[in-house]
């Protein structure tokens, strides 16, 4: 059996918000929680808690930066994600094929 990623990349996936912040980072090289506020109709403390979310995940790191604390986009969970969900999609399309073949020849 293929174990995938850990279950906090997902949880973080699954809200809006988070990918809307993950969006914005890979466009960006950092950024702070104020920055990321405001285009969102969240505040920043609400920002602050996503990012907490995103850092615990592993798809966000924080670095102090003077008085700012700038965060990046850390995409090797994503990709790892991405792998391991082509890897079932793939092994569902090999099972489905053979169900098609199986099914073509009992109806022939």
């Amino acid at each position: 059996m293929t174990h995938g990623p850990g279950e906090q990349v997902f949880h973080a996936l699954a809200d809006s918000t988070r990918r809307t912040l993950i969006g914005y980072l890979s466009q960006h090289e950092t950024a702070t929680a104020t920055e990321l506020a405001v285009d969102l109709p969240v505040t920043r403390q609400a920002v602050a808690k996503h990012l907490n979310s995103l850092e615990e995940a592993g798809l966000v790191d924080r670095r102090r930066v003077g008085r700012e604390t700038r965060y990046r986009l850390t995409p090797r969970p994503l990709t790892e994600a991405m792998a391991w969900m082509a890897s079932v999609g793939g092994q569902w399309d090999e099972r489905l094929e053979r169900l098609r073949l199986v099914l073509e020849r009992e109806g022939s």
